[in-house]
C-alpha cells in the first residue's frame, strides 16, 4: 500500500473513531469508572471495533463520495 493511500485511511479511520469514541465515553463513562482501566478498555474495544469496521468507516466512505467530484465512466 502506498504512503498516500495509507494517510487517507488512517484519516478516514480517525474521522469514525473520535465522535465514536467520545459518545461512548459521553454516555457510559460514569457507569464505567467504578471498573478497573483493563475491564473498561476491553468493553471500549469489543464494541467500538466492530462499530468502526462494519459501520463507522464504510459512513465515512459513503460521504465521501457523495460530495466528491463525479467522473463519467464510458
Amino acid at each position: 500500500m502506498k504512503t498516500k493511500m495509507k494517510l487517507i485511511a488512517s484519516i478516514k479511520i480517525w474521522v469514525a473513531i473520535y465522535p465514536s469514541i467520545t459518545l461512548f465515553l459521553y454516555l457510559f463513562g460514569e457507569t464505567l469508572s467504578v471498573l478497573p482501566l483493563y475491564q473498561r478498555t476491553l468493553l471500549l474495544t469489543l464494541s467500538l471495533v466492530p462499530w468502526i469496521v462494519f459501520v463507522g468507516v464504510p459512513f465515512v466512505d459513503s460521504i465521501i463520495q457523495l460530495i466528491s467530484p463525479q467522473t463519467d465512466k464510458k
